[in-house]
């Protein structure tokens, strides 16, 4: 009923297809993630990247393996989950032509910069956050490689400026993904309402 007395020019109506695919997507990212910042977490208690031993310390209910090599052993686990995904995705993204319609474009900066219309800057900035995770989510893989073979790797230990700079680099890319997803859901609300954003693990 409520549905029914809504505007047709309402977010809230739009229905907006997303494959099976999309779908999955988001399901293994979610997860995944999950399980590498708890994993991660456990790892960071072993050694905090901030102040060493005795630096801040995450509560342990909060970590997932238990103890140092049991953080690990569930955090490289699931990198190569998550890594694989990303992997598929882009391959698909790419192959299907969806990626002229993901990303930020000159078009996007221009609107960005001299339009009045306000749904148009939305879905420029909701473009501009969507192409700011992938060179974030790049840099973790990165960084992440380097702390899980630094000796086969080391030339990505001396780019990113030694073993201290390069945990703390990986331990920053955490916050910076999870604020850019927060804001890229909330754009993705005000684009197409919560129908986009259900669509993108459940039905359309």
């Amino acid at each position: 009923m409520l549905i029914a007395m809504r505007s047709p020019s309402s977010p809230s109506t739009i229905k907006p297809p997303q494959p099976l695919a999309t779908k999955i997507f988001h399901w293994v990212s979610l997860v995944s993630l999950f399980l590498m910042m708890t994993s991660g977490l456990q790892i960071y208690n072993a050694n905090p990247v901030f102040g060493g031993r005795t630096g801040f310390h995450i509560p342990a209910i909060l970590g997932l393996g238990g103890w140092l090599a049991g953080g690990r052993h569930w955090h490289f686990a699931t990198m190569w989950i998550f890594v694989l995904n990303l992997l598929w995705y882009g391959i698909y993204v790419v192959v299907t032509n969806r990626w002229r319609h993901r990303y930020v474009s000159d078009k996007d900066v221009k609107a960005l910069l001299v339009s009045q219309n306000k749904k148009r800057k939305n879905y420029a900035w909701h473009r501009l956050v969507y192409t700011l995770l992938i060179p974030i989510l790049l840099l973790a893989i990165y960084s992440g490689i380097g702390m899980y073979k630094p000796a086969q790797f080391y030339w990505i230990v001396d780019s990113l400026g030694g073993w201290d700079a390069l945990r703390i680099t990986h331990f920053m890319t955490v916050p910076l993904t999870l604020i850019l997803a927060g804001i890229h859901s909330q754009l993705g609300r005000k684009v197409g309402g919560d129908r986009l954003l259900d669509s993108m693990f459940w039905t359309d």
